[in-house]
């Protein structure tokens, strides 16, 4: 009988919701110069004669493909975004990792952002408004709109148990047409 009161009391589970990335087509203009870079890389080395200069025709072409697309495929990677039923994780960097935590329960403002690309592919920018200087923002967001549902249901879910356990306030008996200094009994 005491473990029926002991796990009524208790919370479910933290489940995972959904997990996020940015949408994967600002991977789209990387794929392209890396394409471009490999077929140049193969045509320059055939039309030099020296082998230093293959080598250099190769290095040159693995610079140039570390940094337009290894750089932003590791930038891609490094946010990622948690929404589970307690609460929204944001995570941010690669070598050097921000982490945010925001509970549905202490509830926020939800705001889809879109330009005329992410319209097109039904994606957005979830801003989240904390009450804080600056909003969390999710950014280019597959299905913002689903997003923003979600973390509304959520929010809506979170905040029903607390307010089922805070206090009903009661009135005063003697109600509010007495002033301050005046005290019941009196």
């Amino acid at each position: 009988m005491g473990d029926a009161v002991g796990t009524a009391d208790q919370q479910p589970p933290e489940v995972v919701v959904a997990r996020l990335r940015p949408h994967a087509r600002v991977l789209f203009w990387p794929s392209v110069a890396l394409i471009a870079i490999c077929a140049g890389a193969g045509w320059l080395s055939g039309l030099v004669e020296a082998g230093w200069q293959r080598w250099a025709v190769l290095g040159a072409a693995a610079l140039l493909a570390l940094l337009l697309w290894a750089v932003p495929l590791l930038v891609w990677l490094g946010r990622h975004t948690v929404i589970t039923t307690r609460r929204l994780i944001v995570r941010r960097g690669f070598f050097v990792r921000t982490r945010q935590e925001l509970l549905h329960s202490r509830g926020y403002d939800l705001t889809v952002r879109r330009n005329a690309a992410q319209s097109l592919f039904r994606s957005g920018d979830v801003l989240v408004g904390t009450g804080l200087d600056r909003p969390v923002v999710l950014w280019d967001v597959p299905s913002a709109d689903l997003v923003q549902a979600t973390l509304h249901d959520l929010m809506e879910a979170a905040s029903e148990p607390l307010a089922r356990r805070r206090p009903v306030e009661r009135p005063e008996p003697w109600g509010d047409d007495r002033g301050w200094t005046e005290r019941p009994g009196r």
